[in-house]
C-alpha cells in the first residue's frame, strides 16, 4: 500500500476522533437530559440531576466509571456512590475502604455521598451469587432515601464478568420490571464491549460514535489525568496488569450506557 495512502487514512481517523470528541463534548448535557425521566410536573430545562452510581467492590468507581463521574461533577450533578462490599478478598477491606474515599475524593465525590456496604451475604468474591433481593432492598432504600433520579451501574455482562458485577445489573433489572423505582429516574447500564475494542484507548471513540447508547461520557486528557489520580489512589490493587489497563482502556476515557428498560422480566429472584 501507498505510503502515503497509509499516512491520510491515518490523519484522516485521528481528525474524526477529534471531531466526534468535540461533538460530543458540546451536546453532553444535552443528550444527559435526554436520557433521564422526566414528569409532566418537572421542567426539563433546568434538571437537578442527583445520581447514584451501584459497584461491587472499592476501584470499580475508578476502573469503570471515571469518565461519568467526572462528566457529572463538572456540571454540579450531585453523584453518590453505593459500594456493596470493602472488597476484602484478600483481607485488605480496611485498607480499602480507605482508598475508596480518597479515589472519590480525586474524582470529586465528597465522603459524605459514599456508602459502603459490610454484608456477610455480600462477600467480595467471584464465585459468590450475591441475593437479588438482598441488593435490590439497598438499591431501593438508597434512592428514596436521597431522591435519586438516575441510577448508574455495570450491565449483565459486568464489564470484566464478575460475578458480583452482574449481580448488581440482575437487581436493577428487577426493581425496574418489579415497578419499585419511581417514574422520573432513569436507570442505565455501562455497556461492556469486546476485548479489542476494550484495550484500544482513544482510538475505539468512532465505534462508540456509530453504535447507538443512550449516554455517551468523553474524556480530555485533563480528564484522563484526573481518572488516572484516581486509580493510583488503590495502591493494593496496583499490580503490573493494572498500569497496562490505565494506559489502554478504553474505560478511562470512554463510557456509553443503555437505558434498562422497565418492561417485565423473566428474571428469577432469590
Amino acid at each position: 500500500m501507498n505510503v502515503y495512502l497509509v499516512v491520510f487514512i491515518v490523519i484522516s481517523y485521528l481528525i474524526w476522533i477529534i471531531y466526534i470528541y468535540s461533538r460530543y463534548r458540546r451536546n453532553f448535557l444535552k443528550s444527559l437530559k435526554d436520557g433521564m425521566e422526566f414528569s409532566s410536573s418537572r421542567d426539563k430545562d433546568a434538571v437537578d440531576i442527583r445520581v447514584l452510581l451501584v459497584t461491587a467492590h472499592p476501584d470499580d468507581e475508578s476502573m469503570f466509571f471515571a469518565p461519568t463521574i467526572i462528566r457529572l461533577v463538572e456540571l454540579d450533578a450531585s453523584v453518590h456512590l453505593l459500594c456493596l462490599s470493602e472488597g476484602n478478598y484478600y483481607n485488605q477491606g480496611a485498607q480499602r475502604r480507605q482508598e475508596l474515599v480518597s479515589s472519590c475524593a480525586v474524582l470529586g465525590i465528597p465522603a459524605s455521598r459514599i456508602s459502603i456496604i459490610s454484608h456477610k451475604e455480600l462477600p467480595d468474591d467471584p464465585k459468590a451469587e450475591w441475593s437479588v433481593s438482598l441488593v435490590s432492598s439497598l438499591i431501593v432504600k438508597y434512592i428514596k432515601a436521597h431522591s435519586v433520579n438516575m441510577v448508574l451501574t455495570f450491565d449483565g455482562r459486568g464489564v470484566s464478568g464478575h460475578a458480583n458485577h452482574t449481580a448488581i445489573y440482575k437487581a436493577v433489572r428487577h426493581l425496574a420490571s418489579s415497578g419499585q423505582i419511581p417514574n422520573d429516574c432513569s436507570l442505565l447500564s455501562l455497556v461492556t464491549v469486546g476485548l479489542l475494542r476494550k484495550y484500544i484507548s482513544f482510538l475505539e471513540l468512532p465505534l462508540s460514535w456509530l453504535l447507538p447508547s443512550s449516554l455517551c461520557c468523553i474524556l480530555g486528557s485533563a480528564g484522563y489525568r484526573q481518572a488516572k489520580a484516581a486509580m493510583f489512589c488503590h495502591r493494593s490493587q496496583l499490580l503490573w496488569f493494572r498500569y497496562l489497563y490505565i494506559i489502554f482502556s478504553r474505560y478511562m476515557l470512554v463510557n456509553t450506557f443503555q437505558m434498562i428498560s422497565r418492561g417485565p422480566t423473566n428474571l428469577r429472584i432469590y
